[in-house]
């Protein structure tokens, strides 16, 4: 009898521990952020807002995750896998409205934070013979990797740059660190990339031996593709300080990236998410200085076609930033 007692004693005891666990579990929040491929600034950025989140907010794990980019994560949030994604602006403005890549149907998005612009980058090496944009036509180009957001704009680059991009162009769908390879095997002549500034694998690239960098200027094709899809493009310019061996600036096209999340997303939560990245941007700067532009300066919503979380624009009205 005592001995049925004492096991049924410590039963009861490892059940209510297990319980105690259970909801020590329960409490803590995971937090998935989508990001893009390991060459880009998605990735590394993320890792650092990860990071910060998980210190300064309890109980939360915050965690980057490699993706293709801006259609993966805003897709990965639409089905509830990640609660965070770094999107450019305009594959934003299609998953919201459910258009191209999203006609399957409208992913309820909100925007917590603008955090810095993209330049395009049309990248080619001497002897490839591009000089020029339209020099892109018949040779062996790719234009970004599958779900990315370089898909998108490039293929607006392309429209708006007077070329047929499956009949103009040898495409391959390569992401920037493979791109860089195959133009080093000189297995492709040119790649679109889409980044914040460095990036560091077309950092590789320009600092590679025996090649030297080209970019294509293209920042007249701004207004065209504004005219077509909506004003969220603009001329920009990478400067020839920016990688190694550059002889010019390159003039270029640029659109902003946000941070978004799902409208489900707590007012708290969101409230808590901006404040942190807002006041931890230092953290963030030492990993990469894109983060710089996390300002609330740039808090404007003619820079997200998305609209503002309301904890977001909560915490901006609190710094007086009016929306």
């Amino acid at each position: 009898m005592f001995k049925r007692f004492k096991k049924t004693t410590i039963a009861a005891a490892v059940i209510a521990t297990a319980g105690l666990a259970g909801a020590a579990i329960a409490q803590q929040k995971t937090i998935a952020i989508g990001t893009g491929g390991t060459g880009g600034v998605y990735y590394p950025l993320g890792g650092a807002v990860a990071n910060v989140l998980s210190k300064a907010l309890p109980n939360t794990q915050a965690t980057a995750e490699v993706t293709g980019g801006s259609v993966d994560n805003l897709k990965l949030i639409a089905s509830g896998q990640s609660e965070m994604g770094f999107s450019m602006a305009d594959a934003a403005l299609d998953a919201f409205k459910g258009e191209d890549k999203f006609k399957s149907g409208k992913v309820p998005l909100r925007t917590l934070l603008v955090v810095y612009p993209n330049r395009m980058h049309v990248v080619t090496v001497e002897g490839t013979g591009i000089e020029k944009f339209s020099d892109l036509k018949g040779k062996r180009v790719s234009t970004g990797s599958p779900g990315s957001a370089t898909e998108v704009m490039a293929f607006r680059v392309i429209e708006a740059g007077g070329l047929d991009k499956d009949k103009d162009l040898k495409r391959e769908r390569l992401g920037v660190a493979e791109s860089v390879n195959a133009i080093k095997d000189r297995k492709i002549d040119a790649f679109f990339w889409v980044g914040g500034v460095p990036t560091a694998a077309v950092t590789d690239l320009a600092a590679t031996p025996g090649l030297k960098i080209k970019m294509i200027d293209h920042a007249e094709l701004a207004d065209k593709m504004n005219a077509k899809y909506g004003k969220l493009y603009s001329a920009s310019n990478i400067s020839k300080s920016i990688y190694p061996g550059m002889d010019k600036d390159n003039a270029n096209t640029e659109v902003w990236n946000i941070i978004v999340t799902n409208d489900k997303m707590k007012d708290e939560d969101a409230y808590n998410i901006v404040k942190t990245l807002v006041e931890k941007k230092a953290d963030i700067v030492a990993v990469h200085k894109e983060a710089e532009s996390f300002s609330l300066d740039n808090q404007v919503q003619e820079r997200s076609p998305v609209p503002f979380h309301p904890g977001a624009l909560k915490y901006f009205k609190e710094k007086g930033i009016g929306k």
